[in-house]
């Protein structure tokens, strides 16, 4: 431990990302209708809470959080038939499925312009583009 490490035990219960959304409408129809997450019953136009299987965030209207930020979202599924039914669906694309050494992975955008990058174990059986020469 260094002199900087605070000495008062903590114990984390949970870190969630807050995203900033300016049309709470807008965020409602891309993640709960399009995405499949669910919305939290307490949750109003200014404040909510979005979960899906694994994982959750915040979505506040006007303010906290940033434009732009970015979301690892761990996928188990079929991440190409996905791309083909989010491009169906119009979504903006960051990156399309690329296969890395630390995963396979893509990045859309959300109607605020945050990222959410879906990954998942990289396919052994094809080439990293990241290892490429």
């Amino acid at each position: 431990m260094t002199d900087r490490a605070i000495k008062t035990p903590i114990r984390i219960e949970g870190i969630t990302a807050i995203l900033s959304v300016k049309d709470m409408k807008a965020t409602r129809e891309f993640y709960v209708d399009l995405l499949g997450f669910k919305e939290e019953d307490w949750g109003t136009d200014e404040f909510t809470s979005f979960r899906h299987t694994g994982g959750s965030f915040y979505a506040c209207q006007g303010y906290q959080g940033n434009p732009g930020t970015w979301i690892w979202v761990g996928f188990d599924g079929d991440i190409f038939a996905l791309y083909e039914e989010l491009k169906v669906a119009n979504v903006s694309f960051q990156l399309p499925p690329t296969n890395y050494s630390w995963a396979l992975e893509m990045a859309i955008y959300d109607p605020d312009g945050h990222v959410l990058r879906f990954g998942k174990e990289p396919d052994e059986t094809k080439p990293y583009v990241d290892l490429e020469g």
